[in-house]
């Protein structure tokens, strides 16, 4: 078996887009202007194409390590943002607030994004996406829209704490509250303190606190790619799109080597329902980290990451090999 792949640079390093990566936009078919970079596949030998796709609040320039891990691996590699993230515009009536109308937008979006990506790079095609984005990429594949040769799913968000409390409850719960005013407003208010806002994420992010602060970093050179609070409508809407994949028969359709990784001290979305899913999926592979990781495991201390990054490769060499492996 190759041993682990190391990879640790420096904050320095972490912290500037990489000469070979072009940052450019998608023209969406509504004419919606969505950012995107891209790494361009190694001439001799590429192993394949991987589109990466973020979490709530999320932009990619804090997943650049990660991504140009792969693409030293020998893969295409391209990232973007969601619709009304980062730097692709916004749907509240402020910038700092998260909403969307309905998940459907980015479902569409990431269909449309996919199939003009596909033609671009060399296959296999891997879709790999990170807690919201990997709600959003397994919705988009059990619904049909589009079928990637292989799909990796970082602490997708498949559900929400508390972990015993059925969604049904407390989508119930979210629809009334969402329309006690306008489903646009903040779900919760940020700290009157502000420095202490980046110690308590970290908390529930990563273990690293180097890494934490290259989102920070990020932060203070891209103001516009800042997010905070979900609105009331965002939350409505995801978990009326979570009851979707929960519905009956949904999952067991799915015909794609899919491979979660989650953590049990998740303490931003459902472990348990990563479990359930994992169980439902017919072609389905579970690793599972413990208190040693928390919700971004690309971002974690080196040890987790290590084997985060090992078993996708695995996972993507059996599945999904080079066509000419």
């Amino acid at each position: 078996m190759t041993a682990p792949e190391t990879c640790s640079p420096s904050p320095v390093a972490r912290r500037a887009i990489p000469a070979h990566a072009r940052e450019g936009w998608w023209t969406a078919p509504d004419g919606a202007r969505i950012r995107r970079i891209d790494w361009p596949a190694p001439r001799l030998a590429p192993r394949g194409s991987i589109l990466f796709m973020p979490g709530r609040a999320d932009a990619y320039e804090k997943w650049l390590e990660a991504l140009d891990q792969w693409h030293g691996q020998g893969w295409a590699v391209t990232a973007a943002d969601w619709r009304g993230q980062a730097l692709s515009g916004r749907f509240g009536y402020d910038e700092a607030t998260g909403h969307v109308d309905d998940f459907s937008v980015w479902i569409n979006d990431l269909t449309a994004f996919w199939g003009d990506w596909c033609k671009d790079g060399p296959g296999p095609h891997i879709l790999v996406a990170h807690s919201m984005g990997g709600h959003l990429a397994l919705r988009a594949v059990a619904e049909g829209r589009l079928r990637p040769d292989a799909l990796v799913l970082l602490a997708p968000m498949l559900g929400f704490l508390p972990q015993h409390v059925p969604s049904g409850v407390l989508h119930a719960v979210a629809r009334i509250l969402s329309g006690l005013g306008d489903p646009r407003r903040s779900a919760w208010k940020m700290s009157e303190r502000p420095e202490l806002a980046p110690k308590a994420r970290s908390a529930i992010l990563t273990h690293d606190e180097s890494r934490y602060d290259d989102e920070q970093w990020w932060r203070k050179m891209r103001p516009g790619i800042a997010m905070g609070a979900a609105s009331w409508g965002w939350i409505e809407r995801a978990l009326a799109s979570i009851r979707r994949l929960e519905a009956a028969g949904v999952l067991e359709s799915v015909r794609v080597p899919v491979l979660l990784l989650g953590t049990t001290a998740d303490r931003l979305v459902s472990w348990r329902a990563i479990r359930r899913t994992a169980a439902r999926l017919p072609q389905s592979e579970l690793v599972t980290f413990g208190s040693e990781c928390r919700h971004e495991i690309l971002r974690e201390a080196d040890p987790v990451r290590d084997r985060a990054f090992e078993a996708i490769r695995s996972f993507l060499d059996r599945v999904a090999p080079r066509p000419d492996a």
